[in-house]
């Protein structure tokens, strides 16, 4: 589809055409008539939030640890595991613990909340944990699970442009709304899921690069359309090894995106992010922070994973 689009021709507007069944082409249309443009409407595609997210990560106070006796180490352990025990099997967004590796840090706790109020929630019951005293919080990540609709939102401009209805006119809105809500009971599975029951997991910020000639931003959307369609179709071939959530983050943390991957063979987190650094989108667009490896842990088995010594 690349070739049907000429984004150096000058002295045109752009206008979306449903003349495809799948995707939006574009065609141009003098300058002095009226129309749906691309320019009268959002660059934006439109997008679908579930689950508010936190992410805690901690690294424990050895020192102070050991110094306890092992009674009190037990009773605190006890009162932990009860409390992580709990929150993992909410039915309507569990948390999940994991173990660190690396000098970063000891444990990982993830939070899927539907509210960003629960999420609150749940960091306040952490904090209470006798545990805390001993945990040392080295970065967190708040955010929700996004759905992107690159696809939809350029299908959905081209018929409305086909239909003549103004951007931002009350049937316009309408429309959006209706398709939101459609798409919304089509892929509510993904908005509000589980924690993947697998044994690692890989979480990492984002960024889409807005400098120079290389910004995200200051292309077309339909272009960006296409280069997320490329780039998703490598995470498709990984489908069944790993199961991604990714979440927005704009306006709630420091990075863009954070992206959380799920699996069973460790090994698939750097097949799978390092075939996608040649995705234009990611080779040319991406810029990422720190990644962050936890094996995922039962709250029975904290005690095992803090490393409480014998007494001697």
């Amino acid at each position: 589809m690349r070739e049907n689009i000429n984004w150096n021709e000058s002295k045109a507007r752009i206008e979306y055409s449903a003349s495809q069944e799948q995707f939006g082409t574009m065609k141009r249309i003098p300058t002095d008539e009226p129309s749906t443009t691309a320019r009268d409407v959002a660059a934006a595609p439109n997008t679908l939030e579930g689950y508010a997210l936190l992410h805690q990560f901690f690294r424990l106070r050895r020192s102070q640890w050991n110094a306890l006796t092992e009674s009190r180490r037990v009773e605190i352990i006890e009162k932990a595991s009860l409390v992580f025990s709990a929150m993992e099997r909410r039915e309507d967004g569990q948390s999940a613990i994991f173990s660190q590796l690396g000098h970063k840090g000891d444990l990982i706790a993830i939070h899927f909340r539907r509210t960003f109020d629960e999420l609150g929630a749940a960091q306040l019951e952490v904090g209470r944990l006798a545990l805390s005293e001993f945990l040392e919080p080295t970065t967190s990540y708040l955010s929700v699970v996004e759905i992107g609709l690159y696809e939809a939102t350029v299908k959905l401009h081209a018929e409305l442009a086909e239909k003549g209805l103004k951007p931002h006119s009350p049937e316009w809105i309408k429309a959006v709304k209706d398709d939101l809500e459609d798409q919304r009971h089509k892929l509510g599975v993904r908005l509000w899921p589980q924690v993947p029951d697998r044994r690692y997991v890989c979480f990492y910020p984002m960024n889409k690069r807005r400098s120079g000639s290389d910004n995200w931003y200051s292309l077309p959307i339909a272009e960006r359309q296409l280069l997320m369609r490329d780039h998703g179709m490598i995470g498709r071939r990984y489908a069944g090894q790993v199961t991604q959530v990714i979440s927005g983050s704009i306006g709630f943390d420091d990075w863009e995106w954070g992206v959380d991957l799920f699996a069973d063979d460790p090994l698939v987190f750097k097949k799978l992010v390092y075939e996608m650094r040649f995705d234009e989108s990611s080779a040319r667009y991406a810029e990422f922070g720190p990644f962050y490896f936890g094996i995922r842990l039962a709250p029975t088995d904290l005690g095992r994973v803090l490393g409480t010594p014998d007494d001697r």
